[in-house]
């Protein structure tokens, strides 16, 4: 038999899977236990935006035809909302798959791409199916303003004449971290005009209003700058798929010559179109996380516990310590967390801010946990 793997090429022979927060059927499966509460996966605990799914509901007799290959209701919504033109809209099946297509569009075997360690693990593995170099930047330490935070500085002397892309995500997946709007700002300024820096803002919402940075709004600055936002976090629409960018219109016209046709289904288009607004809904989101996020916050400082300050929907803890013990822990007592060794922090967990009643049950866990 032929070796398959040696045929691939040879940035796609070296790439290790994605991998997910594990599902609550799976789990079921392997300990036969109920009540499962899943925060591995930064989902709304909420549910998804009822506004989405009234809409989904009215387009069910229609799933024999195909969807609008440009989405232009969606696009026509998102136009309005962030004050831009439909031209400046590349839709994509969740944000991951625009990030995709911009590895694809700008990069090659002679290119490479900046991003931060402690990222967003897409986007070294779409680097490197193309077959482009990464450049891994060192996170900044524990001990620093911004733990585990881009390093701005070392980012811009990265770049050299072959850079083509740059991701950065504000709030940072897995950490949690945040970049100031000057910090960031005053980043985009020194970056060459031929350089893409690409704005990962899928956790926005999730950022108090008064510390919220809007990438978008700098569009007509930076004409090489791109926003990626999703409809899977704070709307809870993960399991449809749908998340967009925002960019100068040529960048989106180089995006959509290689986005798959058909990418973003009808269900998703019409919920996505529906649930942008939905702000009763985002508010009373943000308003449990808040509150989750304070309850998990204070139980890991009575047990001594480091963790990265967060935007986001969830907490990265360090339990200075292999997690995988307490990862286990609480997966038999049937709450799923996130290791994420894979991103070389082997002491930590990654936990989704939930309800207060879930909060209420891990908190009750997680002191046995650490024994």
């Amino acid at each position: 038999m032929s070796d398959f793997k040696a045929l691939a090429v040879p940035g796609v022979q070296k790439l290790k899977p994605y991998i997910p927060g594990k599902p609550i059927s799976e789990l079921e499966r392997e300990l036969g236990i109920d009540n499962i509460i899943k925060l591995a996966s930064n989902e709304n605990p909420l549910g998804p935006s009822p506004q989405g799914m009234a809409a989904i509901e009215k387009l069910l007799p229609e799933l024999a035809l195909y969807p609008d290959g440009n989405g232009f209701d969606l696009k026509k919504a998102l136009a309005e909302k962030h004050g831009v033109g439909m031209e400046q809209i590349t839709l994509g099946n969740g944000s991951n798959d625009v990030l995709v297509l911009l590895a694809e569009a700008f990069l090659s075997a002679a290119h490479n791409a900046i991003y931060s360690q402690y990222s967003f693990a897409v986007y070294p593995i779409a680097i490197q199916a193309i077959g482009a170099t990464h450049k891994m930047i060192p996170a900044l330490g524990w001990d620093s303003e911004s733990p585990l935070g881009c390093d701005l500085d070392a980012m811009v002397a990265a770049i050299d004449e072959q850079t083509r892309l740059i991701f950065i995500a504000n709030p940072n997946n897995p950490t949690g971290s945040f970049l100031s709007k000057q910090a960031l700002y005053q980043f985009i300024r020194q970056v060459p005009e031929d350089v893409i820096v690409v704005l990962d803002e899928a956790y926005l919402e999730y950022s108090p209003e008064a510390e919220r940075v809007d990438g978008s709004l700098w569009l007509k600055e930076f004409p090489n700058l791109v926003v990626t936002r999703t409809f899977s976090k704070a709307y809870g629409l993960a399991g449809l798929r749908v998340g967009y960018s925002l960019s100068h219109p040529d960048i989106a016209n180089v995006l959509n010559r290689i986005r798959q046709p058909f990418n973003v289904n009808s269900l998703a288009l019409k919920a996505a179109e529906a649930a942008i607004n939905d702000n009763d809904f985002i508010r009373q989101s943000m308003a449990v996380n808040s509150h989750g996020l304070t309850l998990l916050t204070d139980c890991c400082d009575d047990l001594n516990l480091r963790y990265v300050p967060s935007k986001g929907n969830f907490l990265l803890i360090d339990f200075q310590q292999d997690a995988m013990p307490i990862y286990e822990h609480l997966l038999h007592n049937g709450i799923i967390t996130r290791p994420v060794a894979n991103y070389g922090l082997s002491d930590s967990l990654r936990i989704t801010i939930g309800t207060e009643a879930q909060m209420q049950r891990l908190t009750k866990l997680l002191p046995a946990a650490c024994r």
